[in-house]
């Protein structure tokens, strides 16, 4: 056992150990701490005065229940001088430091800490420079003790040796805990008083800056007040003399300059009136003025292009080079040739009218197909600002109208807000999500809009808050949609929609090569030279990893592969940069399994199952429509959650296999004795709408028949109970999701004809379209020759397919 300094005898390993979250004990130095932690409660439950325990800071103070690795290596032994209790149950601790401990490990946690250690030994060093070093401590200390305001003069008094001097000094300063812990771990006697010296003058030179913070603090506070005074002492002196304030002058200035309408040049003079006859500390001063600022900013005459314009705005419409512009479209955005030529229309009127009233194009589609980034395009190539409004969730007609100025805190609505964001009158504002709108108690945002979008009407919009017709008949209005049918009729007439059905595999390959593969590697800091990816592998993607009409979900994938990449070049240590190359077989190791694969035939091996094709608000599917027979009754049963109007296509498909029974084969006594079950798999979702009429005949008559559907075939169309076939919407988007299925022959109604000019040719090219208008035709089309014996319960598989959500 060793000898302490302080007295006492160094404890036998293991001896308690009090762990402390904040504050360093100093050997030779006492303080006095709470006690609330159980183990260490625990432990003063144990020990008496004049024991000696280990004393050790942690690391972080937030740890509870501390470790070894949360303990610094340096503590001290220290003597328990009194133990107290408290009101809360705890205790209240006065330690007194004896000497420095090495804390070698923990070697119990309940019910209190045990640790082993030795005492740490102290290098004294050269005696001589001991000295002086302490000296000139002593001297420093004496001199800024009561500039720290602390007791530092007395501690300058003592006479004790240089390590024992700069411990006193290194408590009496009040650091922070790891400071404190630099000198308890420092050894060695004159480095440590050389510490303490240096940590000296940085407290001195914090506690000047502070002097001087709050002697500043207090000397601006005073100007402040002094300033309010005189300058109502000012304001007092101009309404004596008629005269008004620089601010007054200003804002007067800036209405001036505005080019205000003549029925808002009225309502501002009023105004400014009543402002002038009040007194500024007045509420409704600050209301006023803050009512003319929103006029004052509002562009009521300036246009993106004239005079006055920034010099990004500085882009002359009626000089504008469409064919320029039409380049730029296109480099931006692959194929949407609708949106493109929309937009090309638009300027050459701006270019040879010179203005044109309000447009409100509205583009709808599933997402990922660049709606929302499309409306940049258009600001970019209009040479106009661009303001977007997100509306989703948006329920209160307030938000867009904003609120009457009677209400505390009332604001303008998002239209004013975007115009004076704009700072032109001619402004491109993108209304994004426009079919996400709700309604509740404070009126429907929806019906806001009918104004907002009407060109005949936007010319006079009124805001709540300003109360003042402002001019929006310059505005080009895009509008983003997934979805049409939640919006009301009267919304719907005034948008121009143009519908964005999705990207073919070739568009979506050239997005990728040109847009999404750069644009990541820029965003994970990779080398474009560093990632390599076949074009077979590109493919293998889009067909096994996304199923999509845009191509958000294909962004995420080209993202996973980036981060491999990056994973790479992280770990490279001999400097070199690391090449990726993708091909087919890469892609479980980067990208995981395969997500999607056609089951289209293995569906369509029995009769009774038909393939259909289905619009949903996310783009085009397919649709599994699968029948069963057994004996019964002649009932009809119909699963998967259907609309009213797939039910009423059931019902008049099975009349129709009845009428026709004699031309199909069927035995109509027979059917008397079975009962029919129509099921469209993933119950859980609703799916309704007019275009499934085509697949239930198809997939009746299939298994009545024992005919099965030819597995590279799918339909669409509805069907009168006289066997006609009737147009459907959505083609474009049907067929398209056929064609990404795997599809090869496609089954429309013959009205349909011209909508596939809407297809994109290499889509056309790849599938045999059938254009039919009796369902004789489609049967003839759709069904195999050879017939297979059918059997009751046969024809109806269970297992839910993929593609089987939504409106049909």
């Amino acid at each position: 056992m060793s000898q302490l300094r302080g007295g006492g005898v160094a404890p036998r390993s293991p001896f308690p150990l009090l762990p402390l979250r904040t504050g360093v004990l100093f050997p030779g130095t006492s303080i006095t701490l709470p006690v609330g932690r159980s183990r260490s409660v625990a432990l003063l439950a144990d020990i008496k005065a004049g024991a000696i325990l280990g004393v050790v800071a942690q690391r972080d103070p937030r740890v509870e229940d501390p470790q070894r690795d949360d303990l610094h290596d340096i503590g001290v032994f220290a003597r328990v001088v009194d133990v107290a209790r408290v009101a809360n149950g705890g205790y209240r601790l006065t330690l007194e430091g004896l000497d420095r401990m090495v804390l070698t490990a923990l070697v119990q946690h309940d019910p209190y800490w045990l640790a082993e250690g030795n005492v740490a030994p102290e290098f004294a060093g050269d005696a001589e420079e001991g000295r002086v070093v302490a000296t000139a401590l002593r001297d420093r200390a004496r001199e800024l003790g009561p500039q720290l305001g602390s007791n530092l003069a007395d501690v300058a008094a003592a006479k004790i040796e240089p390590g024992s001097y700069a411990d006193l000094i290194a408590a009496a300063l009040g650091m922070s805990t790891d400071k404190e812990m630099q000198v308890l771990s420092e050894l060695r006697v004159v480095p440590r008083v050389k510490l303490v010296a240096e940590l000296l003058n940085e407290a001195v030179h914090l506690a000047d800056l502070k002097r001087k913070a709050d002697a500043d603090v207090r000397k601006e506070i005073g100007k402040n007040q002094r300033d309010a005074i005189l300058r109502e002492q000012i304001r007092a002196l101009q309404r004596q003399l008629g005269d008004e304030g620089d601010d007054l002058s200003a804002l007067r200035r800036r209405l001036d300059e505005a080019g205000l309408s003549e029925e808002a040049r009225t309502v501002v003079d009023r105004e400014l009136r009543r402002m002038e006859s009040m007194n500024p500390q007045q509420a409704e001063h600050h209301v006023i003025r803050t009512y003319l600022e929103w006029i004052a900013d509002l562009p009521w005459s300036k246009r993106a292009g004239s005079a006055g314009a920034s010099e990004a705005e500085q882009h002359t419409l009626s000089g504008t080079d469409l064919d320029a512009v039409a380049k730029k479209l296109d480099e931006d955005h692959r194929g949407l040739d609708d949106v493109k030529r929309r937009i090309l229309e638009h300027m050459a009127v701006l270019k040879l009218a010179g203005k044109t009233r309000a447009t409100i194009l509205c583009l709808a589609g599933p997402p990922g197909v660049g709606k929302t980034s499309l409306g940049q395009s258009i600001a970019d190539a209009t040479g106009r600002p661009l303001v977007r409004i997100s509306l989703g969730g948006v329920h209160d007609e307030s938000e867009l109208r904003g609120h009457r100025r009677t209400y505390v805190g009332a604001l303008p609505g998002r239209i004013i807000h975007a115009m004076k964001k704009a700072k032109v009158k001619n402004p491109v504002i993108l209304l994004d999500e426009i079919d996400k709108l709700g309604t509740s108690y404070r009126g429907s945002p929806e019906a806001a809009l009918l104004e907002i979008l009407d060109p005949e009407q936007n010319k006079t919009f009124q805001d709540h808050y300003l109360e003042l017709p402002f001019d929006l008949s310059e505005v080009l209005f895009v509008c983003t949609a997934n979805d049409l049918s939640s919006l009301s009729a009267p919304l719907r007439d005034r948008l121009e929609v143009i519908e964005i059905s999705g990207y073919t595999a070739d568009e979506k390959t050239a997005i990728a090569r040109s847009h999404l593969i750069p644009k990541h590697l820029r965003e994970h800091a990779i080398d474009p030279s560093a990632l390599t990816i076949t074009d077979v592998a590109l493919a293998a993607i889009l067909r096994d990893y996304t199923r999509e009409a845009g191509v958000r979900q294909l962004g995420r994938e080209l993202t996973k592969l980036c981060r491999a990449l990056a994973l790479e070049v992280a770990r490279a240590s001999d400097g070199k940069l690391p090449r990726l190359h993708v091909d087919v077989d890469d892609l479980p190791k980067y990208l995981g399994k395969a997500r999607f694969f056609s089951e289209i035939a293995e569906r369509t091996q029995v009769p009774g199952v038909a393939t259909g094709l289905a619009w949903t608000p996310v783009g085009g599917d397919i649709l599994f429509i699968e029948t069963s027979r057994m004996p019964g009754k002649g009932r009809l049963e119909i699963t998967g959650q259907l609309g009213d109007v797939m039910k009423e296509s059931a019902k008049a498909a099975l009349t129709y296999v009845r009428s026709h029974a004699e031309e199909i084969g069927v035995d109509v006594a027979q059917l008397e004795q079975e009962d029919l079950h129509i099921h469209v798999p993933a119950g859980g979702v609703p799916k309704d709408g007019p275009s499934a009429g085509v697949t239930m005949f198809t997939a009746l008559t299939s298994l009545l028949s024992g005919r099965r559907v030819r597995s590279d075939t799918a339909m669409t169309g509805e069907c009168t109970l006289r066997g006609r076939v009737l147009p459907v919407g959505g083609i474009k988007s049907k067929v398209l999701a056929a064609h990404r299925a795997g599809i090869t022959r496609v089954i429309l109604p013959q009205k349909n004809a011209r909508d596939l000019e809407d297809v994109p040719k290499e889509v056309r090219d790849h599938l045999t379209i059938i254009l039919a208008d009796d369902m004789s035709q489609v049967i003839a089309a759709a069904l195999e020759e050879t017939p297979v014996t059918p059997t009751l319960g046969s024809g109806g598989l269970a297992t839910p397919g993929f593609g089987s959500s939504g409106t049909t």
